[in-house]
């Protein structure tokens, strides 16, 4: 009766044996890591002081710092499976020709190309090189993500953001008029990203600037970033990740809105000094745990109502132990 329990004793004692920890890499591979890292903060030093200075000055880009934190965290769900890996194996034919080549690109971009955007780019590439160079495929398979995750802590140029984010503002302009529209003696009329209201007859001035009161959906990659997170932080099928990637844009374009409607019933109903300046940015800055019950909730209904159907097959084993049938002489 009591072999099972001595068995299941046995078992639970042999996994906590077998939990690995980062201090298995030993003392010399930590050592190694700091030289590589100190080289790659020396040769990108100006990058590197220029992206953490937006991310202190620029409210559009104070995610920054969360997000080397979550790439770490993404390297730390692979941890068993990387300290698997008994021997990296260095890519020579891939990984050492590609880090040589970002490394030439590097100066060739600052002296010739001039492409300010590009020199953090080249910075996270090189990174990828290097574990590539010196993990092999093997360590690549797991680091990928947590390095490519670092794109979304570089600020994007204005122009670009300009661009991608225009379209978006419009957008919010003319569903919030619609909804400003339902109040009683309110007329609201959009044009562009501006909307003119007119409450109680009276026209109120300056009309509601989307482009400068919501600063054009400038949490766009924080809200893209925090999706891809909701995708990769739990064990998850692909398709499901898939369809939370695929949400990320419709889910930021959604809070905006929300964002923008609160902005003008406030400045139309309210004081229009806490529609803008600091009041304005807190309320931005609440749009974010709003993206993150939005992305939970998806995940939660899809889990609910799709389910795997290995779980579903999953039998219980009961073991009996049947003594034979006694003699008696």
């Amino acid at each position: 009766m009591n072999q099972p329990q001595s068995t299941e004793t046995f078992q639970s004692t042999n996994e906590a044996a077998s939990e690995k920890s980062w201090l298995d890499l030993g003392v010399h591979t930590f050592f190694k890591i700091a030289i590589i890292s100190g080289l790659i903060w020396w040769i990108f030093r100006e990058e590197i002081n220029g992206i953490v200075r937006q991310w202190v000055t620029n409210p559009s880009w104070s995610h920054g710092f969360l997000i080397p934190l979550f790439s770490l965290y993404f390297l730390n769900q692979s941890k068993d499976e990387i300290l698997a890996i008994k021997e990296a194996q260095p890519s020579w034919l891939v990984g050492l020709p590609l880090l040589l080549f970002f490394l030439v690109l590097y100066p060739v971009n600052v002296v010739m190309l001039k492409f300010m955007y590009g020199k953090p780019l080249i910075m996270i590439a090189v990174v990828g090189s290097v574990v590539l160079f010196l993990g092999g495929w093997k360590i690549l398979k797991y680091a990928w993500l947590p390095v490519a995750y670092l794109f979304f802590a570089v600020p994007l140029p204005g122009r670009l953001y300009f661009q991608l984010t225009n379209p978006m503002r419009q957008l919010a302009a003319q569903v919030a008029t619609v909804v400003l529209n339902l109040v009683p003696e309110l007329e609201a009329t959009v044009q562009g990203s501006t909307i003119d209201v007119i409450y109680k007859g009276v026209l109120m001035e300056p009309g509601l600037d989307v482009a400068d009161a919501c600063s054009g959906m400038r949490l766009l990659m924080a809200f893209v970033a925090l999706g891809v997170a909701m995708a990769y932080l739990h064990w998850r099928p692909i398709w499901q990740r898939l369809v939370l990637l695929a949400t990320t844009v419709p889910i930021a374009i959604v809070c905006n809105i929300i964002r923008v409607t609160i902005t003008g019933f406030i400045y139309i109903l309210g004081n229009p000094k806490y529609a803008q300046g600091i009041y304005h940015d807190m309320l931005g800055m609440l749009m974010l745990p709003l993206a993150f019950v939005l992305y939970g909730g998806l995940a939660a209904l899809m889990e609910n109502l799709f389910i795997d159907e290995d779980e579903t097959e999953e039998d219980d084993i009961i073991v009996r132990k049947v003594s034979g049938p006694s003699t008696q002489e």
